[in-house]
């Protein structure tokens, strides 16, 4: 795509047109000299849809490891051997407490994740429910949840509870989800989507890049979000955690991931496009360009089973780039 035609096309985006799959693709042939020029109009199409606020959400690790699935990136998997941490539910007030630390550490959501392929008859999801309600009751957090795949039903009581928004990835493509899990299909994802959403819960979805995908996947990943409206969008980039599946694949370099937060403002323009894990690992000395490439979310502290950055740095690093820390 010549800069004439880049211009044009963000020019026609800024004025409500919506990308199509055709033009996301012309994106994705952009050298890495012009990249820079992406990132700043999708810093425009951010600032005109979006805002200025950066939305800063943390994440807890309330049940860990012992999943009975195979997705290739997680370490968590009973299919892999690795050292990440194998525990139970965790009392309310451990997670209480944990949730009080995050926020005053800056965030202003937290998302409560359990291991596991998802809720149908896990005895654990009625405390887990009251988990959540304490959480809400005693913080001044906006609270998600993501406990794998579930049932309108389920994702009714939620809402009952409080909960704002479900997070739940569709990880990649439908065409390439196989050659990233094999115990469970796309559909059932997809299907957890969209009982979340008919409970009249947000939409914290997105997925993984860096797994062997092509960029006809990223693109295809981006349109069902754009199809389903999710409001948030984290994007995680390939941490090749030692013992899983894909700890030897080399995850894509820092212009190529900014290349892909930029095409994805493109394609949501007034999503929340959160970097998210393995961010600290492979941007590097990049983080802060994500918040000039149309970023406009964080997770920040740790993740569920690797370290984050210190979250100061990255409140300094939301301000540096002449957003607001907030939501």
């Amino acid at each position: 795509m010549q800069l004439s035609e880049l211009t044009a096309l963000s020019d026609r985006i800024l004025a409500g047109h919506r990308i199509t799959f055709e033009e996301a693709e012309q994106l994705t042939d952009i050298a890495d000299s012009d990249i820079v020029l992406l990132m700043a109009f999708a810093n425009k199409i951010r600032q005109q849809y979006a805002g200025n606020t950066v939305e800063l959400c943390g994440i807890l690790n309330a049940r860990s490891g012992m999943c009975s699935e195979d997705c290739k990136f997680c370490s968590q998997s009973v299919y892999h051997q690795t050292a990440s941490p194998i525990y139970p539910l965790l009392p309310p007030a451990a997670l209480v407490e944990m949730a009080k630390q995050a926020q005053a550490a800056g965030a202003k959501r937290i998302s409560i994740v359990t291991s596991g392929k998802g809720m149908e008859n896990d005895p654990d999801f009625t405390d887990i429910v009251s988990i959540l309600k304490a959480i809400i009751a005693e913080t001044d957090l906006q609270v998600c949840a993501n406990l794998g795949t579930l049932s309108f039903c389920q994702a009714k009581q939620l809402a009952a509870a409080g909960v704002k928004r479900y997070a739940h990835n569709v990880e990649t493509s439908e065409y390439f989800y196989p050659e990233v899990c094999t115990t469970h299909p796309y559909s059932e994802r997809i299907n957890t989507i969209a009982a979340a959403r008919a409970a009249g819960l947000e939409l914290c979805t997105g997925g993984i890049i860096g797994l062997g995908e092509s960029w006809q996947d990223r693109l295809a990943m981006a349109f069902v979000l754009r199809e389903w409206g999710a409001e948030s969008v984290p994007v995680n980039i390939l941490n090749p955690l030692p013992g899983t599946a894909l700890e030897h694949r080399c995850p894509p370099p820092p212009l190529e991931i900014l290349k892909t937060f930029a095409i994805f403002r493109f394609i949501l323009p007034a999503a929340v496009i959160r970097p998210a894990g393995g961010r600290e690992l492979n941007l590097r000395d990049f983080q802060g360009s994500a918040m000039l490439a149309g970023a406009n979310g964080l997770i920040i502290g740790n993740y569920l089973t690797f370290s984050g950055r210190d979250a100061a740095a990255d409140l300094r690093m939301v301000t540096d780039a002449g957003l607001l820390p907030g939501y």
